[in-house]
């Protein structure tokens, strides 16, 4: 449906975005099927400026400068003086302009100041178009992010009061960047309205505190609301264990649907109780309001990988695709390919990869392509992993990151230098986790000039501050290349105090370059450190033992006893195959 427009009633102000993007105007036009084609504009007026931050900013500052002093009385409003604006605009045209906008362009939607410079200008300094407010909801609720509310209130004249859905959709706007303030709105809007169900909505998913979040319930039991399913679904995900699931139990069967059971489930994976989860995770799929959803397995599959099942969490996996009632996403593939790696089951994640690539996951989701590289680094695959690594189209940080550590875990330290000064001739600035990638392979490549040039252009060159994991890497990439009193010295000039891990790395360079004085040095460290550790114990008793220093061998032998340090039995893990 068309709206007819005369050359009189063009607009002058167009945005206009960059060469990649499409263009838009304010322009009252046809509305077409194609929203973002620009419209030829033949006026002759000046165009108004674009710059909408400057556009609002004087619009507050004449609002404010017409508001007459506390005590006179309000002089006629001029939002009913004129009928349209000085260069022509009618506000029933700017309202249906600017909900085109809103509805339609995406690219519009991304500019919320200069739409509500637009909305200032155009729709506002007139007669409103209906007592609704249509645009101005619209733009709160639909664009991203949304303009400051309150100044956008403030703008309304005083009467007739804002309508509720104007004011609900100030809440929901607020609700993410202040919700102190949106409470504040919420309060005026139950002095001018009675608030319906969406008033209190968006409140359910910002409450900071338990107190505040018991008030709201119970006014939202005083209201009547609780039976309204999106109110009563939004009061199970704020709440902890065990009351979510008195909530759970209060509501009847018909109400229980598959987000209530994916919220329940995911508040007992946070509490780690996974049995408690798959009951609840079998359950569901008993009634046909809570049948399992592509979420439902992501979750399952997710929360057990958090909780230290990879096992389970694979095995989920096997399970989803075996049923074959719901079709992996992206999300799912994040979630067991980790789980793959870290139980080396290279077999599902081989199939993981090759349903990636046959549904075009693997090009459209780069973090699915990060996370095959990152199995396959795991699997120790090197070479499937740098393969699916130089498939990418658009590497992002994480790309680069999970190939130099992939490198550094399997020894390729060449091969992760050489793709860290690939890395830095494509432009990608490195963060903390690639120099711990790449100081690994400097490590095992044994490249210690390099090494020590990478750590100390850190700071200087890419402004990373080097951590204690940092200064670990150093200390075993001097330690592996025998320089012990080196690395001794750079434990010592640490901004931080050592840790066992830092201790650790000088001590098995030290047996491996027969380091007697600092090893001896390493291991007290370590038994101040880690007095339950009795692998540290056998490793002074040894070292003693070694030298010929058999009393101070008896002493470590009787400090064990002492401190009630017994020495742990080794184990040994080996998997049988299935007889099939």
């Amino acid at each position: 449906m068309g709206l007819l427009v005369s050359e009189r009633d063009t607009v002058h102000s167009k945005f206009t975005m960059g060469p990649q993007e499409a263009r838009f105007s304010f322009a009252p036009q046809p509305i077409s099927c194609h929203p973002l084609r620009e419209s030829r504009s033949t006026s002759t007026r000046p165009r108004a400026n674009s710059n909408g931050h400057r556009e609002v900013l004087n619009r507050f500052a004449v609002a404010d400068a017409m508001a007459p002093p506390a005590g006179e009385a309000s002089p006629s409003s001029p939002f009913t003086a004129a009928i349209t604006t000085p260069d022509g605009w009618h506000p029933r045209t700017a309202e249906r302009r600017l909900l085109h906008l809103l509805h339609h362009c995406p690219h519009a939607r991304r500019r919320p100041l200069e739409l509500l410079a637009f909305a200032v200008r155009r729709a506002l300094p007139s007669a409103p178009p209906s007592p609704h407010h249509h645009a101005l909801t619209a733009l709160l609720l639909l664009s991203s992010p949304p303009p400051p509310a309150l100044p956008l209130l403030r703008l309304l004249p005083p009467e007739p009061p804002p309508p509720l859905p104007l004011l609900n959709a100030a809440v929901k706007a607020l609700s993410d960047s202040s919700p102190p303030l949106a409470f504040r709105v919420l309060s005026t809007l139950r002095h001018l309205h009675a608030p319906d169900r969406l008033s209190f909505l968006p409140l359910l998913g910002s409450v900071s505190s338990f107190r505040l979040l018991a008030a709201l319930h119970s006014l939202l039991l005083r209201l009547g609301f609780l039976s309204h399913q999106p109110i009563s679904l939004a009061l199970l995900k704020p709440y902890p264990l065990p009351d979510v699931r008195i909530l759970f139990d209060e509501m009847p069967q018909r109400s229980r649907c598959t987000v209530s059971y994916n919220t329940l489930i995911t508040a007992y994976l946070k509490a780690k109780d996974v049995g408690v989860a798959r009951h609840l995770f079998d359950e569901m799929q008993r009634y046909k309001r809570s049948r399992r959803s592509v979420v439902s397995w992501n979750v399952m599959i997710a929360g057990c990988a958090r909780c230290g099942r990879d096992d389970m969490a694979v095995w989920c996996f096997e399970r989803m695709i075996g049923e074959g009632e719901v079709a992996p996403d992206d999300g799912t593939l994040a979630a067991v390919l980790p789980a793959c790696g870290r139980t080396g089951n290279v077999g599902v994640g081989r199939w993981a990869h090759e349903y990636a690539r046959k549904t075009g996951l693997l090009d459209r989701a780069v973090h699915v392509a990060n996370a095959v590289v990152d199995m396959y680094c795991k699997c120790g695959d090197v070479g499937s992993a740098r393969e699916v690594f130089e498939g990418i189209r658009q590497r992002s940080l994480v790309s680069w990151n999970t190939m130099i550590a992939g490198f550094s875990l399997n020894g390729h330290g060449t091969e992760g230098i050489e793709l860290f000064q690939e890395m830095q001739r494509e432009g990608a600035e490195p963060n903390a986790v690639t120099f711990l990638g790449v100081l690994g392979c400097c490590a095992h490549a044994g490249a210690v000039d390099v090494g020590q040039a990478i750590f100390q252009s850190m700071q200087l060159v890419h402004g990373v501050e080097p951590v204690i994991e940092h200064y670990g890497c150093m200390v075993d990439l001097l330690g592996r290349s025998g320089l012990l009193e080196e690395a001794h010295t750079l434990i010592q000039g640490m901004p931080m105090k050592p840790n066992a891990a830092i201790w650790g790395a000088l001590l098995s360079a030290c047996r491996a370059h027969a380091g007697l004085g600092i090893a001896e040095v390493a291991l007290k460290e370590l038994i101040n450190l880690e007095p339950w550790n009795s692998g540290n114990y056998v490793l002074l008793a040894n070292l003693y033992a070694e030298t010929g220093r058999w009393e101070e061998a008896g002493e470590v032998r009787k400090l064990m006893r002492k401190m009630s340090v017994n020495k742990a039995p080794g184990q040994s893990l080996i998997e049988e195959a299935s007889l099939s």
